[in-house]
């Protein structure tokens, strides 16, 4: 049986080379040696004393404690994770609000896409990216049909007229207004028209409550929606990791067309929104604000999906 030899430094050793001692181990591998292993003593073995054996049993019996107390330790831990577990469960029932504004913005793990999910949030980013481009013909002819669908009794203005402002733009040039909102919210511009004419109609005409008498700009209200829908669905990252982006997904497996019919709602929830608070032009931002936490609410809420199961939907007429 071969030896291992462990070498034991003293104090003042420099480099380990100075007054180096050598003990010879009797066991065949010391590097075999279990962490918390433990010896058999029997009376044939000479080098172990009564006292030595008392302070394994002491040892041995201090591990057992250990290991006891961190067993028990372990199912509190366990009993105590389930119960913040139901009762987060229970306040967000019992406090929607709450739970919703804490989630709404926080990033989530993403979730893992469908083939579909995956095709239709790849169009609908390929849509986000044009921007809009005033030579184009294609979105010149975009705002033609826009005006005819707005005012079908009414001749068709050139593309730079005061008549444009009449629909909510801020100037003679619609072109203008775009900025940060890109082609997508003409495109909801027309989809509401199209989908929804009679809510469009009352907005864009202001038809419904008593109306300030500064109103808001519909078509460039419009423009705002879109940009804030984007960047409350989290759909400039790569896949939304918010709770309001995720619940988004969930409806667009079941609605090629979810983002644009979320548009109608934000539209007409900031219609009802601006009329609550009695609000002007100046409070427009504040109005919108509240319009996302609303929305936020209610894309939240239990059993819902598809767009029509919104709370809100109800406000849209056809």
């Amino acid at each position: 049986m071969t030896s291992t030899l462990r070498r034991r430094l003293h104090h003042g050793d420099v480099g380990g080379r100075k007054n180096e001692h050598f003990d010879s181990l009797g066991s065949d591998d010391g590097l075999n040696e279990p962490l918390l292993g433990y010896q058999q003593y029997d009376g044939t073995d000479q080098g172990c004393t009564l006292e030595d054996i008392l302070d394994e049993g002491r040892r041995r019996e201090r591990l057992h404690w250990t290991l006891l107390f961190s067993h028990l330790i372990s199912q509190w831990a366990q009993w105590l994770a389930n119960i913040v577990v139901v009762s987060g469960s229970l306040l967000g029932r019992i406090f929607p609000f709450a739970s919703t504004q804490a989630g709404a913005t926080a990033n989530l793990l993403p979730p893992l896409l469908s083939p579909l999910q995956e095709a239709r949030l790849k169009h609908l980013k390929q849509r986000l990216a044009i921007p809009f481009d005033g030579s184009s013909s294609d979105h010149q002819d975009a705002l033609r049909q826009l005006w005819r669908l707005s005012y079908p009794d009414r001749p068709l203005p050139s593309l730079k007229s005061e008549l444009w402002k009449e629909m909510g733009w801020q100037g003679s040039d619609p072109s203008t207004d775009f900025r940060g909102g890109g082609f997508i919210s003409l495109e909801n511009l027309i989809f509401f028209a199209k989908t929804y004419p009679e809510s469009f109609r009352n907005l864009l005409h202001k038809r419904n409550g008593n109306r300030s008498e500064w109103e808001y700009p519909f078509a460039v209200a419009g423009i705002n929606i879109s940009f804030m829908l984007v960047q409350m669905l989290d759909l400039q990252s790569g896949t939304p990791r918010t709770l309001a982006g995720i619940r988004f997904l969930e409806l667009l497996s079941e609605d090629d067309m979810a983002f644009d019919n979320i548009f109608c709602v934000a539209f007409e929830m900031l219609d009802a929104q601006w009329l609550a608070k009695r609000a002007s032009y100046m409070e427009f931002n504040e109005v919108l604000k509240a319009t996302r936490v609303q929305l936020e609410r209610e894309l939240a809420l239990e059993d819902t999906s598809s767009v029509k199961d919104l709370p809100a939907y109800n406000l849209l007429r056809r």
